[in-house]
């Protein structure tokens, strides 16, 4: 039993993010009492990886928003020591050959566009920097699984599907039942036979939330077409740039993650993903090479139209450093050195974030397409969004379950969340339709913004977190 406790219940590693951010930098919130539950035997990790072991496979880019999450938190030191990847450079272009669009950190100010970095390394450092600031860590962890969950406005018992309830007693910790109002606070049932008790909630527990689902929270939303195929594959040399070329089946994406190595992510249908998983590692890494180069159509090439292009709108603000960058080549994979994992896309969105005593942060309250990369990232700003509420309800003496206060979290939140998924959304749709006329607007479009300083910096900053809009603003 937990009284003045925040409860988190972690699946996805992004809710450490909020966990430490709550007990460990927060003035106001070190005295909250934090249970973390989750079987994942990846959290007894305490250890630097190693950076001069295989990549793994599963990566997140992060945007300079999120990194400076990570630094005001003290986590970002940790993932320097361990395998990380900083690229300045970004290339799109368009299969057909009539467009692309350079850029470059040096458009903006900027040191770097994002960061590379395996989920493990990040999960990894949000733990080392827990424990520097919580010795007893490991209390705070149950290996468990959740049974169940009563609120407090709810008489009844909502079980987990195929989950037998505890037949053991309840753990107290810390105060005896007669300090404790449990009328008052959610009822959490584990799988071990333990019974929990908390003011507060947070479900991280990823698309497929149990937590959502027993909280009756309802949500909208679509499955794609597509599935995506991610892998690690090596370079003779380093790549320095991120690149994503759009291919009639989708995007195909090549990450640098360090030393000679970059993380592939390629949207196809999902009869291409299984061919593309079962193929031999020489085939599939031609064919790689072969979507990244000629395939499917030209690399873009300056013409007169450019010229025009250039001149028209050199006058519309300062010209951005990437404008006369020229299309490049990607570097070619000589080898796949990892897995190949493959996993449908869709697109979710809950209709709500929060209810009394419960928030959803994450993959559980919204999924997005992956051609951007942006997934996590929202993720983050959700936890530092709802880490920020609860500090600032517990200094006015609110309960950080209360339903006006949680409000507060997806007032701020939902709207960029729907903003982001729409943009993403609407890529996903412009070019999933395969029409000559329709290519060659589609393709002058994207490549106009190769040319429209102002436009091009928009993008930029939205893309690393620093604005609210794609567009103009």
């Amino acid at each position: 039993m937990m009284s003045s406790t925040l409860q988190l219940l972690v699946e996805a590693w992004w809710a450490w993010l909020l966990l430490v951010h709550c007990v460990a930098n927060m003035p106001l919130t070190k005295h909250l009492r934090v249970a973390v539950i989750d079987s994942n035997p990846a959290l007894k990790s305490r250890n630097y990886l190693k950076k001069d072991g295989i990549p793994d496979s599963r990566v997140s880019t992060v945007t300079p928003a999120t990194i400076s999450f990570f630094r005001d938190i003290g986590a970002w030191e940790h993932i320097l020591q361990q395998r990380h990847d900083f690229f300045d450079k970004m290339q799109v272009w368009d299969y057909t050959g009539l467009g692309y669009t350079r850029y470059n950190a040096r458009d903006v100010g900027k040191q770097y566009l994002g960061c590379v970095v395996e989920n493990k390394v990040l999960c990894n450092s949000l733990l080392l920097r827990l424990q520097e600031q919580k010795e007893d860590i490991e209390n705070m962890i149950y290996p468990a699984r959740l049974v169940s969950l009563a609120f407090p406005s709810k008489n009844r018992q909502v079980r987990v599907a195929g989950l037998k309830p505890p037949s053991t007693e309840a753990v107290s910790i810390g105060h005896t039942s007669g300090e404790l109002h449990r009328s008052s606070l959610v009822k959490l049932d584990l799988s071990d036979g333990q019974t929990l008790y908390s003011k507060l909630v947070v479900g991280a527990d990823g698309s497929k939330s149990n937590v959502r689902q027993i909280a009756g929270i309802k949500t909208s939303g679509w499955s794609y077409p597509q599935s995506a195929i991610i892998c690690t594959v090596e370079h003779i040399a380093a790549n320095d740039c991120a690149w994503q070329r759009f291919l009639p089946s989708g995007p195909i994406a090549l990450l640098p993650v360090g030393d000679n190595f970059s993380n592939i992510v390629w949207t196809m249908s999902p009869e291409e993903a299984s061919r593309h998983k079962s193929m031999s590692p020489e085939d599939f890494v031609k064919s790689v090479n072969h979507a990244l180069d000629f395939g499917y159509g030209p690399h873009p090439n300056s013409s007169s139209l450019d010229y025009y292009m250039e001149k028209l709108f050199s006058g519309i603000g300062d010209t951005a450093a990437s404008t006369k960058e020229s299309f490049q080549v990607p570097p070619k994979a000589i080898g796949l050195i990892s897995e190949r994992m493959a996993f449908p896309l869709s697109l979710m969105h809950s209709h709500d974030y929060v209810s009394k005593g419960l928030a959803l942060v994450g993959d559980a309250a919204h999924t997005v397409h992956p051609l951007a990369g942006q997934g996590v990232n929202l993720g983050f700003g959700d936890a530092a969004a709802l880490a920020k509420v609860i500090s600032e309800g517990v200094s006015v003496g609110a309960d950080i379950g209360d339903l006006s206060l949680l409000n507060r979290y997806e007032n701020d939140r939902k709207a960029a969340n729907v903003a982001m998924a729409a943009v993403l959304d609407g890529f996903q749709k412009m070019y999933s339709v395969d029409f000559g006329p329709l290519n060659i607007l589609r393709a002058a479009a994207f490549h106009s913004a190769q040319y429209i300083s102002p436009l091009k910096k928009n993008i930029i900053s939205y893309a690393m977190g620093d604005k609210k809009s794609p567009l103009f603003s």
